[in-house]
C-alpha cells in the first residue's frame, strides 16, 4: 500500500507524517524506517523508528533512490513500513518522473509487503489521478 500526504511547502505535512509514524509504531509488528533529507527530526521520532538521512548516501537520481529503498528492504526481512518526508528532494526526481517512480514503489510494496507513507509537496489538484486516489491527507 502506498499513501500520500500532500500539500504545498510549509503547510504542515511533516508534522502530520511524524504524528502518523509515532502513532503507528505502537501497533507495528515489524520494523519501521523513516527517510528524510536530514536528521533534523531525530528527536521527534520514537526511538523504535530507524531514521535514514538519504543525502548521506549520495543518491543523485530517482533510479538510485529506487535501488536504495530496495537495498534497505533486502537487508531487513521484518520491515513493515517506510515513511518518506520531502519525497521529491530525497528521491532526486525530475518533474516528469513522478508517476513512473510511484508506479515502481507500488510494485515494490506489493512484492515485498512493505507499506509506504509519502509526504509530497504538491497540491492535490496538480497530481495525476493514479496518485490522487492514494491521498490520505490533503493540506
Amino acid at each position: 500500500m502506498v499513501q500520500f500526504i500532500v500539500g504545498k511547502e510549509g503547510k504542515g505535512k511533516t508534522k502530520h507524517l511524524l504524528d502518523k509514524v509515532n502513532t503507528e509504531i505502537k501497533d507495528a509488528q515489524g520494523n519501521v524506517v523513516y527517510l528524510d533529507k536530514s536528521t533534523k527530526h531525530m528527536f521527534e521520532l520514537n526511538n523504535k523508528i530507524r531514521l535514514i538521512d538519504v543525502p548521506e548516501y549520495l543518491v543523485t537520481d530517482s533510479d538510485e533512490f529506487i535501488g536504495f529503498i530496495c537495498g534497505i528492504i533486502s537487508q531487513d526481512h521484518d520491515l513493515q513500513k517506510m515513511y518518506f518526508d520531502s519525497f521529491l528532494k530525497i528521491a532526486c526526481m525530475q518533474e516528469d518522473e513522478l508517476e513512473k517512480v510511484v508506479a515502481k514503489i507500488e510494485k515494490i510494496s506489493e512484492k515485498f509487503h512493505v507499506d509506504f507513507v509519502i509526504s509530497l509537496s504538491r497540491d492535490e489538484s496538480e497530481l495525476p489521478e493514479s496518485i490522487r486516489k492514494n491521498v490520505v491527507i490533503s493540506l
